[in-house]
């Protein structure tokens, strides 16, 4: 069954977002062109590394691209809005892939769904054990081409999207719940506002 691909080039709005409370958050990559949008779920590491990884990529392209990379994400292309309505999930995203086209000098995203690798033990003639693993082709693929500066407006959201969430522990760097946290480095004793 060939893959359903959800393409993007550019979208009218790329963003990463979330919905429900610090510490409950479902987070999402939602792309939006005309009537067409599609949300992915995704982790919070994975936001947070496509956006650090997008802007290493930009900066790598800064001096070889023949159009201008900007330095920070430009202020026209802030967008702080709640991401659109209906937000209903198409997958959840497992490998991501991102690049540089340089002929369209575009930053290119492949999302691509968890998949469902299997494993075979198998033996062979001469008594060994050999695994096969089945990769399945995926069935559906978000893909997203965008400008240099939509890139950095997206990583910019991206980021403070994910440091929107609950505050780090100072000492052992877990998420502090607004009722406190059992530290592990402090013994498992709660700290106690003065």
């Amino acid at each position: 069954m060939p893959s359903v691909v959800h393409s993007f080039d550019p979208p009218e709005r790329f963003v990463a977002g979330t919905v429900g409370e610090p510490g409950a958050r479902t987070f999402f990559l939602q792309a939006r062109a005309g009537r067409q949008l599609v949300s992915v779920a995704l982790e919070k590491q994975q936001v947070a590394l496509l956006a650090e990884r997008v802007d290493e990529l930009l900066d790598q392209v800064t001096g070889l691209a023949e159009t201008v990379v900007p330095a920070v994400a430009p202020f026209e292309l802030d967008d702080n809005d709640p991401l659109d309505q209906p937000i209903e999930e198409e997958f959840r995203a497992g490998t991501m892939t991102l690049s540089w086209d340089p002929g369209d000098e575009r930053v290119v995203i492949e999302v691509f769904p968890v998949d469902e690798t299997v494993a075979f033990v198998s033996e062979t003639a001469e008594g060994e054990q050999q695994i096969e693993v089945e990769e399945p082709e995926p069935e559906e693929l978000l893909l997203i081409r965008i400008t240099p500066g939509q890139a950095r407006a997206f990583a910019k959201r991206a980021q403070q999207v994910v440091s929107a969430g609950r505050p780090d522990c100072p000492f052992c760097g877990g998420p502090i719940d607004p009722n406190g946290h059992l530290c592990p480095r402090a013994n498992g004793f709660r700290r106690r506002d003065p």
